[in-house]
């Protein structure tokens, strides 16, 4: 077909073929198995209804399900979304030609995720805040949101008072990054036109007599510190972090705990350890109490803040800090040679070149944390091929109701 052609046809999802229309069609917020009748459109079918639904289909909890564009699998029974979840890392693992016990999955509940990206607009004189709809530029205004702590959605209000300062300039798009902490919300904000001189100074003074108003620990832009009543701080283990603006979390602190256990578990015995792409000091903390850590990050604000938050944890075997970029300078196979294991959680791209480094030393058991099952299975390729064997994977749906998946990987030799 053309790519403007739309066509009316019925075709089982993941199965039957209808009408030389191809059957390897996107037919997003449907189930496999399910019989449906919709529009193909480059690539995709645009359903109008469903035919037959799957015995797994549940009701969405939440009521901007299917106009917003955050959660695509809320109509999915827990079981065989979990299982699916599962299967995804099955199949990337598998294209490498790797095997594995992959583990059931650590799954997070409803209202624990504690940070959120908020857009905010304005539309017809009034400040709207949410989401971005499927496939559109458009705002879905949210008041509820079943996936988000509840400390967040009570600041729901509060929030869309705080980004009508941030849209002065018309083409301005803030995005509120928020984040709940031990002492409130830490807001940083992006997206504000800058080219003109960025944001007044009369703009500030209210965006700062928002965050008061709505008790927030923190407000910045991009980095830059507008308002701020408390140190906004995470606890770590036996330790409390001062966290920088824009700091990276894990999404829930139940399955960054999931996370660190699994961990512990796979280093159990281990006296010296590096923590590669450490952040702000994850896991850091959690392994000094029983050994000896190296960590590194690309990111110098995220290792000072690591290193000062050493002081509140005494009684730690030690961390050595060290602000490196390990894509460009990993951290080499001779200075590993001294490590028991080796702990490692990069961005989405993987690690490609300091899994080299690790498959070329000596270490004998080492920990990948991955969001990205494929470069984690390209990844794990290197380690293999080295003489290493993974011995489990540890699902965590951390990002609940979406197709992002996260993992632990264990590997020794």
């Amino acid at each position: 077909m053309a790519p403007d052609t739309a066509q009316t046809l019925t075709i089982e999802k993941m199965g039957a073929q209808g009408d030389g229309v191809s059957a390897n069609l996107f037919a997003p917020l449907t189930l496999p198995g399910e019989l449906v009748r919709g529009r193909a459109n480059q690539g995709r079918i645009d359903v109008d209804e469903i035919l037959q639904a799957s015995p797994d289909r549940v009701t969405p909890p939440c009521p901007h399900f299917g106009d917003c564009g955050g959660c695509a699998l809320q109509h999915w029974a827990n079981a065989p979304y979990l299982a699916w979840k599962r299967d995804q890392i099955a199949l990337s693992l598998g294209r490498e030609g790797i095997v594995t016990d992959v583990l059931e999955p650590f799954a997070s509940a409803p209202h624990t995720r504690r940070r959120l990206a908020l857009h905010a607009r304005r539309e017809g004189g009034r400040v709207r805040l949410g989401f971005k709809a499927r496939r559109t530029w458009r705002l879905v205004d949210i008041d509820v949101c079943t996936i988000a702590d509840p400390a967040l959605v009570r600041a729901l209000p509060a929030l869309r008072r705080l980004a009508a300062p941030f849209l002065e300039h018309p083409k301005s798009a803030p995005t509120l990054h928020v984040t709940r902490t031990l002492t409130g919300l830490d807001i940083d904000v992006t997206g504000v036109e800058r080219k003109s001189g960025g944001l007044s100074a009369d703009a500030q003074m209210r965006a700062a007599e928002a965050a008061a108003a709505g008790d927030f620990a923190r407000v910045t832009l991009a980095g830059e510190v507008i308002y701020q009543a408390r140190q906004p701080a995470v606890r770590f283990g036996p330790a409390t972090v001062a966290l920088p603006p824009g700091a990276f979390l894990q999404a829930t602190p139940e399955s960054e705990a999931a996370m660190a256990d699994a961990i512990g578990e796979a280093i159990r015995g281990a006296s010296k350890v590096a923590d590669l792409f450490c952040g702000v000091g994850t896991f850091s903390f959690r392994l000094a109490e029983t050994a000896s850590v190296y960590a590194a990050d690309a990111s110098a604000q995220a290792v000072r803040a690591l290193a000062s938050a050493t002081s509140t944890a005494p009684g730690l075997k030690g961390i050595k800090t060290e602000a490196r970029d390990l894509t460009r300078r990993p951290m080499l196979a001779m200075e590993m040679k001294a490590l028991d294991a080796v702990v490692f959680d990069p961005p989405r791209a993987g690690a490609l070149e300091q899994s080299r480094e690790i498959a070329a030393s000596k270490v004998s058991r080492v920990v990948a944390v991955s969001c990205n099952p494929t470069t984690f299975a390209r990844d794990a390729r290197i380690l293999v091929d080295a003489g290493f064997k993974l011995d489990s994977v540890k699902p965590i749906d951390q990002f609940l109701w979406s197709p992002h998946i996260e993992l632990v990987g264990v590997f020794s030799r």
